[in-house]
C-alpha cells in the first residue's frame, strides 16, 4: 500500500513542503517559546524523519538554546512570517512540521501534550491526551 503524501506551505504560497507517511508523534508544546513563536497558548506539530520530508522555497531560521542545551530552529518564511516547522540538535534526523500549514490536517490527532506547567488557563485542552508538565524522556 503506498504511503499517503501530505502537503503545506506558507500563507503567500512561496514555501511549500511534502511529508510522505504518518507522523513519529502528533503533539501540543506548551513552552514558552511555542507561545511567543505561535502568539497563541500552545503550538501544534507532528514529527518527521528527514527522509520524509521535502522543502522548496527559500526559509529563513531563527536558532535558540533550549534548556536541554540543544539548539532549536524555528524556520519560516521570510515574507509572510508563517511559522512552517523545526529542528532541535537533540534529534538531528528530525523535523516538527507545524499542523497549522498543511494544506489539511484534518486526519491528524495529538497523542500528547507538552510543557504543560506552562498552559495558559484560556487555553482549554482535551484533558483525556497524555500529558507532561516538561520535555519527556523520550527520542523518536
Amino acid at each position: 500500500m503506498k504511503e499517503q503524501n501530505f502537503k503545506g506551505g506558507c500563507l503567500c504560497g512561496a514555501i511549500r513542503y511534502e511529508v510522505i507517511g504518518e507522523p513519529v508523534i502528533v503533539a501540543h508544546c506548551h513552552c514558552v517559546d511555542c507561545q511567543k513563536a505561535s502568539g497563541a497558548g500552545h503550538s501544534t506539530g507532528a514529527m518527521y524523519s528527514l527522509d520524509k520530508f521535502s522543502l522548496t522555497g527559500k526559509v529563513s531560521e531563527y536558532i535558540v538554546t533550549s534548556n536541554n542545551s540543544t539548539e532549536v530552529s524555528r524556520v519560516f518564511c521570510p515574507t509572510c512570517g508563517s511559522s512552517l516547522f523545526g529542528k532541535n540538535t537533540g534529534s538531528p534526523d528530525y523535523v516538527t512540521i507545524s499542523l497549522g500549514t498543511l494544506d489539511d490536517a484534518s486526519s491528524f490527532i495529538p497523542e500528547v501534550r507538552i510543557f504543560t506547567n506552562n498552559c495558559m488557563p484560556w487555553d482549554n485542552m482535551d484533558e483525556a491526551i497524555e500529558s507532561f508538565g516538561e520535555q519527556p524522556e523520550w527520542s523518536p
